[in-house]
C-alpha cells in the first residue's frame, strides 16, 4: 500500500555526526520508534498523521553509528494498536530491544503473551489531544489492570497544562509509570514555579513514577539547535532535565526519539543529541544511571545482578 507523508512532514536527519561524548558501555537508547515501512506494515485508517519510513534496519544502524548497545522501541501513533511493526522489530533485534505498545481493551491474553515473548514491556497512554483520540479513564486503568501481572509498566504522554486534571489518574496507576519528555514543561515558565513543581511533586509523592529526560529538540524555544557542530544545545531545557536527573537519579531514562516525529521547526542531528547529555547529566555516575543501570533494570530486569 502506498501512503503520502502528511505535507511539510521533516524526514530524519541523514548523515548524523558522530558523538564526541563517549555512552557508557551498554547505554539504552529508551525512546525511539519505527515506522512502517509503509508497504508492509500500513498505517493506521485512524492515524492523525502520515510518516516517512523508518525502518528497523535504519534504526539498528543508527544505534551502532551513535555507540547505544539496546533500544526501547516506543509504539508510533500513527500505528495505532497496530503493534505488528514494532513486534517484527523486537523479533529481529537479537534480545537487543524491547516495546512499549499501544493496547486497546479488546485485547486477548494471548495477544498480550506474544507480545511479551518478543520483548514488550510496557504499554503506552496518549493524552495529547492532537495525536490521540480521547479514551475514557476507566479504560484505560481496566487495560492497567491487565498488563499489571505481566511486570508492564505504563508510558504517558501528555502537556504539562494537561497535569492537574490527569493527577489523580496517574497516581492511582497500579505499575509502574514512566512519563515522556518530562511531561513537556513550559521551558518559558521558571523551572521552580508551580507548573513544573507539581511535576517535581508528583514523582516525590510516587516513588512508581519514572521520567525520560528525552526530547529537547521538542520542548526548548531558544536553542541553540544540535545542528552544524553544536556542542551546548537546547539550552533552555537543560534546568529542567538537570533537575530531575539530580533529584530522581534512580528514576530517569533518556532516549533519542528518532525519528523524531511531527517536528515542526528542524530535525536535529542524532549525534550532537547525544553531545547534550552531558549537560543535564554532567558526571559519569549519573550518566551510568540514566543511560545504563535505570533502563537496564526497568527492561532487562533478568539481566541485572
Amino acid at each position: 500500500m502506498e501512503f503520502t507523508k502528511t505535507p511539510g512532514w521533516l524526514d530524519w536527519f541523514a548523515g548524523p555526526s558522530k558523538p564526541r561524548f563517549q555512552l557508557p558501555a551498554g547505554a539504552v537508547d529508551a525512546h525511539c520508534h519505527v515506522f512502517g515501512p509503509g508497504d508492509a506494515f500500513p498505517y493506521a485508517p485512524e492515524r492523525k498523521y502520515t510518516p516517512c519510513d523508518a525502518s528497523k534496519e535504519q534504526l539498528f544502524a543508527l544505534r551502532d553509528h551513535l555507540g547505544f548497545d539496546k533500544n526501547v522501541i516506543v509504539q508510533a501513533t500513527c500505528h495505532g494498536s497496530d503493534n505488528r511493526a514494532l513486534v517484527d522489530a523486537l523479533r529481529a533485534s537479537n534480545d537487543k530491544a524491547r516495546g512499549v505498545a499501544t493496547v486497546s481493551r479488546n485485547v486477548t491474553d494471548a495477544q498480550l503473551q506474544e507480545m511479551h515473548a518478543a520483548g514488550v514491556r510496557g504499554t503506552r497512554f496518549n493524552f495529547v489531544k492532537r495525536l490521540a483520540d480521547f479514551t475514557p479513564p476507566d479504560v484505560l486503568l481496566e487495560i492497567a489492570n491487565r498488563i499489571a501481572p505481566l511486570g508492564w509498566h505504563v508510558v504517558v504522554y501528555f502537556e504539562a497544562q494537561d497535569l492537574p486534571e490527569l493527577y489523580d489518574f496517574f497516581t492511582a496507576l497500579p505499575t509502574t509509570v514512566v512519563v515522556d519528555h518530562m511531561g513537556r514543561p513550559d521551558v518559558t515558565k521558571p523551572v521552580d514555579g508551580p507548573e513544573f513543581a507539581l511535576f517535581v511533586k508528583m514523582m516525590q509523592a510516587h516513588g512508581n513514577i519514572w521520567s525520560k529526560v528525552s526530547c529537547p529538540e521538542r520542548l526548548s524555544l531558544a536553542g541553540p539547535r544540535a545542528l552544524d557542530g553544536e556542542q551546548h544545545a537546547y539550552r533552555d531545557v537543560v534546568p529542567f532535565a538537570r533537575k530531575l536527573v539530580d533529584t530522581f537519579a534512580d528514576r530517569v531514562l533518556w532516549g533519542t526519539d528518532w525519528p523524531h516525529p511531527n517536528l515542526k521547526d528542524h530535525m536535529p542531528d542524532d549525534g550532537l543529541l547525544v553531545d547534550f547529555i552531558p549537560q543535564i547529566a554532567p558526571t559519569a555516575e549519573l550518566q551510568k544511571k540514566l543511560l545504563v543501570d535505570n533502563p537496564m533494570k526497568l527492561y532487562w530486569p533478568d539481566e541485572v545482578a
